[in-house]
């Protein structure tokens, strides 16, 4: 009874994981089709972090592979399993360790399912499904010459903070924002670069977005949640 209550719970923390892929251009396969169809792979752009244990990617000692059962980008140690997979005529292929212990029922000795995941530790692809604004942006450094791109999110269960993410399929967050109190400022267009800053005190951050609509539309996001507005307290005031 223990081995199928953790067969069980091992099933649907893999249909969790799985269901996580939200992006439109990477669908995820269901679960009775996991080995059975090739599942089409996460683009190594679109993540900077192993999908499994969040390590970050380096050219020499942690590599992108990817699981040939579920598509994901992940590490040599993530993906250090083999399992027959049904499309390619049961032959033995690199699968991760979610994958392999489905696929197989077999457990390993490592478990990384009860570990908690921090604020920071939320997929963005799951938080961008459920989000008042997502999109790509850049963060100016302090002279305003050079910056850092990523992928910025405000969450709608987290309406007050700001989440930045490397790239927009990675799993884990590298920092966060929290908005409340700051001042969202226009700034005049710069070489065809549409910019905006978050001030608070000392602290100034400088953005820059793709279009110029983009970017209101950005500043809008921010300033009311500068502001502590929230969508359940704008519906409230509405039915007033």
């Amino acid at each position: 009874q223990d081995a199928i209550d953790r067969k069980e719970k091992r099933s649907e923390t893999f249909k969790t994981a799985v269901h996580g892929l939200v992006e439109t251009d990477t669908p995820a396969l269901k679960t009775e089709e996991l080995g059975r169809r090739a599942p089409q792979w996460v683009r190594d752009n679109l993540v900077t972090m192993c999908m499994r244990c969040k390590e970050p990617f380096n050219a020499i000692t942690r590599r992108r592979h990817h699981c040939r059962a579920c598509g994901y980008v992940v590490c040599a140690r993530c993906s250090d399993y083999k399992a027959e997979l049904q499309y390619d005529g049961n032959r033995p292929n690199r699968v991760c360790q979610e994958c392999f212990i489905f696929l197989t029922g077999h457990t390993v000795l490592e478990d990384r399912e009860g570990k908690h995941r921090g604020i920071l530790e939320k997929g963005a692809a799951e938080v961008s499904s459920r989000s008042l604004l997502c999109s790509s942006l850049q963060l100016l450094d302090k002279n305003g010459k050079g910056g850092t791109r990523g992928w910025f999110v405000i969450p709608q269960d987290d309406p007050l903070v700001l989440y930045i993410y490397a790239a927009p399929q990675d799993v884990r967050a590298h920092t966060s924002i929290p908005l409340l109190g700051y001042q969202v400022r226009d700034m005049p267009q710069s070489d065809s670069r549409h910019l905006f800053q978050l001030a608070q005190s000392r602290q100034v951050f400088t953005f820059v977005a793709d279009t110029e609509e983009l970017k209101q539309r950005w500043m809008k996001a921010m300033a009311r949640s500068a502001a502590g507005i929230t969508d359940s307290e704008e519906e409230e005031e509405g039915a007033d």
